[in-house]
């Protein structure tokens, strides 16, 4: 039974001031597995005068002395890459398969923020002027339950890299995650208040994040809803704003395509994750002539897509994250029938031989048109459902028929004609024929699939602002 009753504030672990108690449950056998300590307003205050003192310090630190800092994260984070290989599979249900990658992830953010400091300029001479990037100032940084730790260092590393100090807001449901990342910063001596961890309540911890005037700039990556009255409230004193929020992604699949080839593709981008994924592709858009033939395909397609314990290396997709979000998958899988789509796999209720653990069937919905609430939706989960095109430009709208841009996949057996699709999607990402990230390319979405930009120069520009000098 996990304990974790501190949280990290000016270089030290600490007892919340907050005495609300949160369970944490392992999803895949619905047991509580340990409880955590909510931090509260007061808290939060104190993280912030910490991050705010240690700012002028920190800010005024080279190029070379924060290298030296997130080289020191970087393989402090890196030494605990197996414990969060635990955390993952048994506080979020990540398939071992998945979580070995996840666990690798943070330190790896860790490498990219470093490498994008190396290359960074922050002068510029224009003119007469010399232009130079300063760092904004204290960042709160809000951080979702469906890759904790890689979000946290990756937002972290970003913003010491650009001269900010940071308060952290994890998500409660992922406490043991965050304890290990926590403890792995520690281990590597950061000067204190640099960095800040408050795991509490998005309306209490995050809420105060974003109504303090001392918070210059907020990081946040998680619902749009939420995004938008981050926005809303952090207009009072004019905030910098990063979100990174949900999507609707299409995968588009050409009619010259290897349909096997193809049609695997798609599957692995929409159950990335267990379908827990902004990026997921969810809407599959197949050709209208080969319709019966696609279908066909995702079924004999998914007997390579098991369901069932994290653990087990065969296993692809784990169970959802908590009982909350199970009931909401199942919710969706009910109102795509009686929108009139036809379920082509999967269906309502327990996986079988299942009876414990928040686990998902797998489902595929076939004939569906886009303005159906399964199309349109974000479900976060397993579900899939594929519209049928009768040519490419109908393809095209039918992919940009979408208040979300977030990401985008294009499949074809001509990288020509992918990428000619591809350059025309509204979205912030379009991949073609892969699934492979570029960690240095900037990430982040059109429409509302967010505002600004994540990772390499991109990210590191979103942490600071302009100076011009003009010297007579």
């Amino acid at each position: 039974m996990l304990h974790i009753n501190q949280i990290y504030i000016n270089g030290e672990f600490v007892t919340p001031h907050g005495s609300e108690l949160f369970e944490l449950f392992n999803p895949a056998t619905e047991t509580v597995i340990g409880e955590v300590r909510l931090a509260d307003e007061e808290d939060t205050l104190r993280a912030i005068a910490a991050a705010k003192a240690a700012f002028p310090a920190w800010s005024q630190t080279t190029r070379e002395e924060r290298i030296v800092v997130l080289e020191r994260m970087y393989l402090a984070v890196q030494a605990r890459e197996a414990d969060l290989l635990e955390a993952l599979v048994t506080e979020y249900g990540a398939p071992s398969v998945r979580a070995h990658w996840m666990a690798s992830w943070p330190a790896q953010t860790i490498r990219c923020a470093i490498d994008a400091l190396k290359q960074f300029s922050f002068e510029e001479q224009v003119g007469r002027a010399k232009v130079v990037m300063t760092p904004v100032g204290v960042a709160g940084l809000i951080t979702p339950w469906n890759s904790d730790a890689g979000f946290i260092c990756n937002k972290l590393a970003t913003a010491m890299a650009s001269g900010c100090t940071a308060v952290i807001k994890p998500s409660e449901m992922s406490a043991w995650q965050t304890q290990i990342v926590t403890e792995a910063l520690h281990a590597a001596h950061i000067p204190a208040g640099v960095f800040n961890i408050v795991t509490g309540r998005g309306d209490v911890v995050g809420e105060t994040i974003n109504h303090h005037p001392d918070i210059a700039k907020i990081s946040f990556t998680g619902s749009t809803a939420v995004g938008k009255h981050i926005v809303e409230s952090g207009a009072r004193t004019l905030k910098r704003v990063t979100l990174e929020l949900g999507g609707k992604s299409p995968t588009v699949i050409l009619d010259d395509v290897d349909v096997k080839v193809a049609v695997h593709r798609a599957l692995e981008a929409g159950f990335m994750n267990s379908g827990q994924a902004c990026i997921a592709g969810t809407r599959i858009l197949v050709p209208a002539s080969r319709q019966a033939e696609f279908e066909q395909a995702f079924i004999e397609a998914m007997t390579g897509f098991t369901t069932g314990d994290p653990r087990d290396s065969k296993t692809v997709i784990g169970p959802m994250v908590s009982q909350k979000q199970w009931l909401r998958v199942q919710g969706y899988i009910q109102l795509g029938q009686q929108e009139g789509a036809r379920i082509l796999v999967g269906g309502e209720g327990r996986v079988a031989g299942q009876q414990k653990g928040w686990y998902v069937k797998p489902t595929i919905f076939t004939d569906v048109n886009n303005q159906m609430r399964i199309a349109r939706e974000e479900i976060f989960g397993p579900v899939l459902v594929l519209i049928p095109y009768r040519d490419e430009a109908q393809a095209l709208t039918i992919a940009n028929d979408t208040e979300y841009g977030l990401n985008a996949m294009v499949l074809s057996g001509s990288r020509e004609r992918g990428e000619a699709l591809a350059l025309r999607i509204e979205s912030g990402r379009v991949m073609v024929n892969t699934l492979e990230n570029e960690p240095l390319a900037p990430f982040g979405g059109m429409k509302q699939s967010g505002l600004g930009r994540e990772m390499g120069k991109w990210g590191m520009q979103a942490y600071l602002e302009p100076k011009t000098l003009v010297v007579g």
